[in-house]
């Protein structure tokens, strides 16, 4: 992996059904360039044309898997050559048992790569015969056979996320239900049972960003206890989302119009949070709409 800022590249190869594509899905969500199935020759080519982006293309990923007789040979010298250039690839190889690949295959009904009409573990063997100098060469060999899809991209996203990807990112929406549910939204808070600030000829007119909006919101019986117990179950639901490798969550925050109520909450919500989260950002969809 890069640390001095050059450009950083993953190639990741391994055994076929050992996760290949769920660690390139992951790498892909940490803002990785990722290119799936790439023929191991064309990756100088591939990195080369990333180095001369002008830095958009700071983070390269590339899943390289059997396609012949000429892999191996073919991926060590696309790496000597990516070395003489002076680009340091970071090679991950996923490998699992024998008996989790086989159930693998059997769950998707799909042939090995490899088996030429014998049995899926004709082709493993024959694969892991192929693949064992590369193995012995790579960076990081991940076995994953008591691993799930959750699991491995967890993995992932612990060895190559920054400290700036690193944390799960949350956003607080405010909503008028009048306007429909955001259609992102992962969870939605109904603040419909606070009284409305609309029906108080002096608060209509204002939002609540409005310092007397506020105060009534969260003045009114029942907002404050729900505050706390919502943030407590909140925290609770966006850990398991962040040990499960999740990287966006959006949080909906609903009243009526999405002037008031919704408003003053999605901010209160939001700054709690953002004391045990880091980049909680908020919006108020509907603000201005009335």
């Amino acid at each position: 992996m890069s640390t001095d800022g050059a450009q950083e590249i993953v190639i990741i190869t391994g055994l076929s059904g050992a996760g290949r594509s769920t660690a390139a899905k992951a790498l892909e969500d940490l803002d990785f360039f990722v290119a799936d199935n790439m023929p191991a020759n064309l990756l100088p080519t591939m990195a080369e044309l990333a180095s001369r982006a002008m830095g958009a293309v700071p983070r390269l990923a590339a899943v390289v898997d059997v396609r012949s007789r000429a892999f191996s040979t073919d991926l060590k010298s696309a790496i000597s050559e990516l070395h003489a250039r002076g680009m340091r690839p970071y090679v991950i190889f996923l490998e699992a048992s024998d008996e989790t690949l086989v159930r693998r295959f059997d769950s998707v009904s799909r042939p090995h790569p490899l088996q030429e009409g014998g049995r899926v573990v004709d082709g493993i063997a024959a694969e892991r015969d192929l693949l064992q100098g590369m193995r012995a060469e790579a960076d990081l060999v991940l076995d994953t056979t008591a691993l799930n899809v959750h699991e491995l991209r967890s993995r992932m996203r612990t060895t190559f996320a920054t400290e700036v990807d690193a944390g799960l990112r949350l956003a607080v929406v405010s909503f008028g239900y009048k306007y429909g549910l955001p259609v992102d939204a992962d969870m939605v808070a109904d603040c419909r049972f606070l009284p409305n600030p609309h029906w108080i000829p002096e608060l209509a007119p204002l939002t609540g960003k409005d310092g007397p909006v506020v105060d009534y919101v969260l003045g009114q019986p029942g907002a404050e206890e729900f505050l706390d117990a919502y943030v407590d179950a909140l925290q609770i639901a966006l850990r398991g989302y962040d040990a499960s490798g999740r990287r966006f969550v959006v949080l909906a925050v609903g009243c009526t119009g999405g002037k008031h109520r919704s408003v003053v909450m999605a901010d209160e919500i939001a700054g709690r949070l953002s004391q045990a989260w880091e980049g909680v950002q908020v919006t108020h969809r509907d603000l201005g709409r009335e």
